[in-house]
């Protein structure tokens, strides 16, 4: 594969203009981490009334999002590197908000599990395509801070969802159930799942508002007479990846642990109940103020760090950023949950979420640094199909299961630290030994973007 200059391009965007696509974005990534963090306040009416063990609320939190997220993600990206990235987004949200809706629909655990199916069917379009049209909006020593400006949809997702959750359950949970015609009755945490999802669909009409911007950082190919202009064949993307696999296998390994960490947090509601005898209110009211202020400045500020550490000539700005980040996390998600009250555990939790927030939004960043754009919305679909793998597979349903294992729910706080003790050390240590490799690869985006 032989790199040559490209054609003139005409200017960026117009920044307003750019900031308010990236701004409709993030209230979609925002809509869509509220759709999947409410099921963690319903954990346990949820389990009351269909009678589910804590495994098999893992695999409704995890693989049963997960099937379709993670599967569908790579030819999503390989149609984000050639279609229309807005049409593919708002399909992508009118499925999942549907879906959201119908788990308020489900009497049984297959039921619930196909609805969940389909919530991640839909969820899947978004970054992928997100990310790449973020990238052909900014210019690349710019562009870190608005992906980290996207990326912070998921604490504010999260903390919307428990901060405004929360309560909602509590009253629905305090009134009688709701019968509606044809469906019939619906129980509180029913009607939540209702409430939650059918508002997304506006986002999903407000797509049409986005113009398409010309792709951007493209490397020709020795085989470029047989290929789609705009996109790169799966197998040609493979082979690019696979000569960089240094760099880009440090770089997802890496955050698919810092994410099965992060998804061990979908059980937070039950621990606070559990462990420390808070009511839902509470803990949704905690849980998603600590998330609406701290999530958006970890993220924010992990933007800013890794811009900066690249304009000062740091190579591997964004995974350096993403480095500091993992650290902190690691470290906090090991000791909130053994904290002797509830007020110390959120202490603890907040730097967890900046940790967390400046991890997520320094990964997504430092993918889309290193990726020509043909490239970009599969290796950005690859990178979300392996830390999902890892993160939503094993992270919520590993806790259910050795909290099962231990025989009883009040040791769910050791489930919660036992998992980050054991997988954090050996993330730490293969980013530290991808930094270098990145550095090499981040020379060679550069080389592109001199060349357009």
């Amino acid at each position: 594969m032989t790199d040559t200059a490209q054609a003139t391009k005409p200017p960026y965007p117009n920044t307003k203009y750019a900031w308010y696509v990236t701004t409709l974005l993030l209230l979609a990534y925002i809509l869509s981490f509220i759709d999947r963090q409410i099921m963690s306040l319903l954990i346990e009416p949820i389990k009351a009334d269909l009678l589910l063990t804590d495994f098999q609320i893992g695999l409704i939190l995890g693989p049963a999002f997960a099937i379709f997220y993670v599967t569908l993600g790579i030819p999503i990206g390989c149609l984000a590197d050639r279609k229309s990235r807005r049409t593919i987004i708002g399909v992508g949200i009118t499925v999942w908000c549907i879906m959201t809706a119908a788990c308020g629909l489900a009497r049984n655990f297959p039921q619930l599990f196909l609805a969940r199916i389909g919530v991640g069917a839909g969820e899947a379009v978004l970054t992928p395509s997100a990310l790449s049209l973020i990238s052909d909006y900014f210019p690349q020593k710019k562009r870190a801070r608005a992906v980290s400006v996207y990326m912070s949809g998921i604490s504010l997702g999260q903390g919307i969802a428990n901060l405004v959750g929360g309560p909602l359950i509590a009253v629905l949970l305090a009134m009688p159930p709701f019968e509606l015609p044809v469906v019939g009755e619906l129980r509180a945490w029913q009607t939540a799942f209702m409430v939650v999802g059918l508002p997304g669909l506006v986002v999903a009409l407000l797509m049409i508002t986005v113009k398409e911007p010309i792709r951007r950082g493209l490397i020709e190919t020795q085989v470029r007479a047989n290929t789609n202009k705009n996109g790169l064949s799966f197998k040609e993307s493979m082979k690019f990846l696979g000569k960089r696999w240094k760099a880009y296998g440090s770089l997802f390994f890496g955050m698919s642990v810092v994410t099965l960490v992060g998804y061990t947090g979908f059980w937070n509601a039950p621990l606070f109940q559990r462990t420390w005898g808070w009511d839902i209110g509470s803990i949704g009211i905690a849980l998603g103020t600590a998330g609406l202020i701290f999530g958006p400045i970890g993220a924010t500020s992990g933007g800013w760090l890794a811009d900066k550490l690249t304009k000062m000539g740091g190579k591997d700005g964004p995974m350096r950023a993403m480095y500091y980040g993992v650290i902190v996390t690691v470290i906090t998600n090991i000791l909130y949950p053994l904290m002797p009250t509830g007020n110390w555990a959120m202490v603890i939790y907040i730097p967890s979420i900046l940790g967390g927030a400046m991890a997520s939004a320094c990964g997504a960043a430092a993918v889309v640094h290193i990726a020509p754009n043909q490239v970009r919305g599969q290796a950005t679909a690859i990178y979300w199909l392996i830390i999902n793998v890892v993160g939503l597979m094993l992270g919520p349903t590993s806790v259910g299961f050795l909290t099962d294992l231990m025989g009883d729910p009040s040791m769910l706080r050791y489930a919660m630290a036992g998992i980050p003790l054991v997988v954090g050390i050996p993330a730490i240590l293969l980013i530290i030994w991808g930094l270098k490799h990145y550095a090499v690869a981040s020379d060679e985006a550069q080389a592109w973007a001199e060349k357009a």
